[in-house]
């Protein structure tokens, strides 16, 4: 943004203080209390006359918004103000099979129940290849009903009203810098352990697994012996406890830098809530994964990567008492195959990894898929939003005279 586009203060002030108006708790608490759609009614409700605000309060008109798939209002206010409009969100597998499940339903004389619950079983779904039906019938069936609907209303509302659509498939090299000392420590750690040693353990940044779960893997890495780097945000602490005289195997740590530790060439795998930031992470460093997923798209995105992909292998989980988890002795089991480097199903897992980071760097090189396809977004919306800003200055000399 350039300096004369400064936001004012006083906008930027009420935003940030807009925002504990409607969120009582905290974000993490907020999602891990599964209210999505209720936090979405909420930023929609309280955001979208501050982002008018905003916007007439800039020096510099703006020409071009991006913005997220499920934030309906932006789109709209960008239509209403003749400012093109790209929407973005997560993988394009996952948005193909909401757009066909969209048109489809259009043209059905009665609602489909997202549940899958009924006398009706849907065995086909025009688009969507049968092979992926499956999962996306489990994605309906164990995701909340409100949530799938501000999914669909968004899916509608991106391809009658959005100009562009933008989908993240892999990122953009970085050469890495130190931020600070913490983070050299990190380094300095993973600097004195055997190549492809290491696992990396990280289940997001907001849902997490229960402290049980947490207990039963932490009892296995000190029955394997396995070296582990744990990114266990508030839970670090006492998680260090819980390794007790083991901690000197690993490193536990409340967040570090995700991409920094998995191009490492000591971290030989990475246990995941398959999140899309983390898969991609993963699939550019070229590190094998164990897919273990909380939430939403995170469940087609582990069968990508155990069906598809082939690039990691699915942690099991089964019902004990109250909870569905996997026991130690099972993650045990699992660790020691998973985190052996010469065994034949050890190789061909990231003899895959490593294949799928040769394209994701052919992809972002001068010339590849990612490269070519961000130079024609970048200069399509740029000659829209130079039609658009001689639009705005047409009609606001028309205005004046």
């Amino acid at each position: 943004m350039k300096s004369g586009s400064a936001i004012s203060a006083p906008i930027l002030s009420r935003i940030i203080s807009a925002l504990p108006l409607f969120l009582p708790l905290s974000l993490p608490e907020l999602l891990e209390g599964g209210d999505y759609s209720g936090l979405n009614r909420a930023v929609t409700g309280k955001l979208e006359p501050l982002f008018e605000q905003l916007l007439d309060g800039l020096k510099l008109p703006v020409t071009a918004i991006i913005t997220d798939v499920e934030l309906l209002w932006p789109i709209n206010v960008g239509n209403q103000r003749n400012i093109p409009v790209a929407a973005h969100w997560l993988s394009g597998s996952l948005y193909s099979m909401f757009y066909h499940f969209d048109r489809f339903t259009r043209n059905r004389p009665s609602p489909v129940n997202f549940s899958g619950g009924g006398d009706e079983l849907i065995d086909e779904i025009p688009g969507i290849p049968s092979t992926h039906l499956a999962r996306f019938r489990t994605l309906l069936r164990e995701n909340d009903q409100q949530f799938l609907q501000l999914v669909m209303d968004s899916i509608s509302n991106v391809e009658q009203k959005s100009q562009y659509l933008l989908f993240s498939s892999v990122l953009e090299d970085t050469k890495f810098t130190p931020a600070n000392d913490y983070n050299n420590e990190h380094i300095k750690w993973l600097d004195s352990q055997p190549s492809e040693s290491v696992l990396y353990i990280s289940f997001g940044s907001f849902l997490s697994v229960s402290k049980t779960q947490m207990d039963e893997i932490a009892a296995a890495l000190k029955i394997t012996g396995i070296r582990y780097f744990w990114v266990a945000r508030e839970k670090a602490t006492w998680l260090k406890e819980k390794f007790g005289d083991h901690v000197d195997k690993g490193l536990v740590v409340p967040w570090c830098d995700q991409l920094k530790v998995l191009s490492h060439s000591s971290v030989g795998g990475f246990w995941s809530h398959c999140g899309w930031n983390s898969t991609m992470e993963a699939v550019f460093a070229g590190v094998p994964m164990l897919t273990y997923p909380l939430f939403f798209d995170q469940f087609p995105n582990s069968r990508k990567i155990v069906d598809d992909w082939k690039n990691g292998w699915e942690v099991k989980r089964a019902e004990i008492g109250n909870e569905v988890l996997v026991t130690k002795e099972e993650t045990a089991e699992l660790l020691m195959k998973f985190m052996d480097v010469e065994s034949r199903e050890g190789k061909e897992v990231r003899d895959r990894a490593k294949g799928l980071k040769d394209i994701c760097h052919r992809a972002i090189a001068k010339g590849g898929s990612s490269d070519v396809n961000l130079d024609a977004f970048i200069k399509s919306i740029s000659s829209e939003s130079l039609s658009s800003l001689c639009n705005i200055k047409k009609t606001s000399s028309s205005d004046q005279l």
